[in-house]
């Protein structure tokens, strides 16, 4: 076993996890394809600073939508999109926000984003808050991971037992590695010892062959006596 066998393990766990977890590694994109906002919070007459942002996330700034009772409708390659990113069936707690100078910002709207919200054929979902906002969202690949969460809720045995075969999995490799990392570090330890004992057999045969030398007086500088 060789240390270049640890890249090879490695790839091993990751095909074996895309293959029984592709929600793993598959981002469903979502843009921001209308908007349309009843009202603003600040007193003083000004352009609204509008924003959205998930819970733990960067803030996505809206530039283009500055009045309100008046609907914008984007293309979903503006520079600030996309406005999110669905990573599995777990949902996001989001919302639109509008900046307020002096005090916390005040909110539109607050709710849960779920793959399983986008349920129209091409990935479109509306969300509507009375006297507040009035948003179309688009994202076609949230369509299979909503499926796989309709499929997550009817088959919890199924789910669990995905579960455990993961648990087995990386355990198994985790305790792979660790079996290489030792062996390799036992070999190498027993080599350098080989040639540690080596050189001091090497030195002892050579102090005796001096030692024998001056014995018999046939040392390298007897003949100046």
């Amino acid at each position: 076993m060789t240390p270049r066998r640890g890249p090879r393990v490695l790839l091993l766990l990751y095909l074996v996890l895309v293959t029984l977890f592709p929600e793993l590694t598959s981002a469903a994109v979502v843009t921001l394809n209308s908007i349309e906002i009843f009202r603003t919070h600040e007193w003083l007459p000004s352009k609204p600073t509008v924003y959205f942002q998930c819970k733990g996330e960067n803030e996505t700034f809206l530039p283009d939508v500055e009045e309100k009772n008046v609907p914008y409708a984007f293309k979903g390659v503006e520079s600030w999109q996309p406005l999110m990113e669905i990573h599995d069936i777990k949902c996001k707690r989001c919302g639109f926000y509008e900046k307020d100078i002096l005090l916390s910002d005040d909110v539109f709207d607050e709710w849960e984003v779920c793959a399983s919200d986008f349920k129209s054929p091409e990935g479109k979902y509306i969300h509507f808050k009375e006297k507040e906002l009035n948003a179309t969202f688009l994202c076609p690949d949230c369509i299979s991971l909503g499926s796989a969460s309709s499929n997550h809720s009817s088959e919890p045995s199924r789910s669990h037992s995905r579960t455990h075969l993961l648990l087995i999995i990386v355990v198994s490799v985790l305790a792979f590695c660790i079996c290489i990392v030792g062996v390799v570090a036992a070999c190498k330890y027993w080599e350098k010892r080989k040639r540690q004992q080596e050189q001091a057999k090497f030195l002892k045969l050579f102090e005796e062959g001096d030692e024998l030398d001056d014995e018999l007086g046939i040392g390298p500088l007897r003949h100046m006596v």
